[in-house]
């Protein structure tokens, strides 16, 4: 389990808030979660960052690996985490401060997956991004002391969409892609975790918000590069809650009841569809928060979850609601 308080480690390892070196991050810094080089290498870890996973020369393409300095065993399960703002806002960067605990605590290993944002390639292209990075971390996986059957994929907003996808597609081949050198691996997770991810696409672009999704500045049109689906078929394809079936990983959701960009509904939705399949939901309701301002108990949740499902350890996940008070 992660022995050292989750607050306590990210106030002795963030001293910092951006990232500070030249280069792919640069266009990163000052987004909440990035840390300075100098702040990693105060760190216990050991980290590479900007590994391309898709034999491109695509900067979006990229993955930041840490290590603990003193794992708790030989192989260590992997936890994926999937930035949010569809490229808009932060990137992989901004997944290092909330990753550094759990790599603090000895158990796990901790990926950042840049993707490419919806304005420079068109879905499924993230999709395919998403899953090549999890071949990547699969294939390298004796070099780096990592579990392959345990990796769990986390996201956040767009991050969150792309994580269930990735959850729900593992046996999907047709949906695999053909990115990266590593086309043998298999693309399945262990586990999911889900802050605010639109599920059900086709009920998304109809729910009311501030905003018209159905527009060509709408988040669906963001989502499929520019422009509206084309067809209902197309958004049903982009919605996690169809490929929902009995073999899929267990899924950790949160989500704030008054969300005006991503709806709770969609959170409903999911864990309606996951409980009818068999599939095991624990969903977790953030009263009066919207998209994000979780409290910091969230990254707790999220540890017990992950310590039950990749760690083995006994125990309830706890699905109580939790208690805003800001970030």
């Amino acid at each position: 389990m992660i022995r050292i308080a989750l607050s306590a480690v990210v106030l002795a390892l963030c001293p910092a808030t951006t990232l500070a070196q030249p280069g792919p991050h640069e266009q990163e810094s000052g987004m909440p979660g990035t840390m300075t080089r100098e702040a990693l290498q105060q760190a216990p870890l050991r980290f590479e960052l900007d590994i391309p996973y898709a034999d491109t020369d695509d900067p979006r393409q990229r993955l930041d690996l840490y290590l603990p300095e003193a794992p708790n065993d030989d192989r260590l399960p992997v936890i994926l985490f999937f930035h949010g703002g569809d490229g808009r806002q932060g990137g992989k960067a901004a997944g290092a401060e909330r990753l550094m605990p759990f790599v603090a605590s000895g158990d796990y290993a901790a990926v950042s997956v840049g993707y490419r944002p919806s304005q420079e390639a068109r879905w499924p292209a993230r999709l395919h991004d998403g899953k090549a990075a999890i071949r990547w971390v699969k294939a390298n996986a004796d070099d780096h002391g990592l579990d392959v059957d345990r990796l769990a994929v986390w996201g956040r907003g767009a991050g969150a969409h792309l994580a269930l996808m990735l959850g729900m597609t593992g046996d999907v081949p047709e949906l695999e892609g053909e990115l990266g050198p590593h086309d043998e691996v298999a693309s399945d997770v262990a586990a999911v975790v889900n802050f605010f991810g639109v599920t059900d696409m086709r009920a998304f672009v109809e729910q009311s918000s501030g905003d018209d999704r159905s527009t060509p500045g709408g988040a669906q049109a963001l989502l499929s590069g520019g422009e509206r689906f084309a067809s209902e078929e197309q958004a049903v394809a982009a919605s996690p809650v169809t490929y929902v079936g009995g073999d899929d990983p267990p899924v950790l959701t949160l989500h704030g009841d008054e969300d005006a960009v991503v709806p709770y509904d969609q959170a409903v939705r999911l864990d309606v569809a996951l409980t009818d399949a068999g599939v095991g939901s624990h969903f977790i309701t953030v009263p009066g928060a919207g998209h994000g301002g979780f409290p910091p108990e969230a990254e707790e949740r999220v540890a017990i979850f992950l310590s039950r499902v990749l760690l083995g350890e006994e125990g309830e996940i706890p699905t109580d609601p939790l208690v805003t008070s800001g970030e």
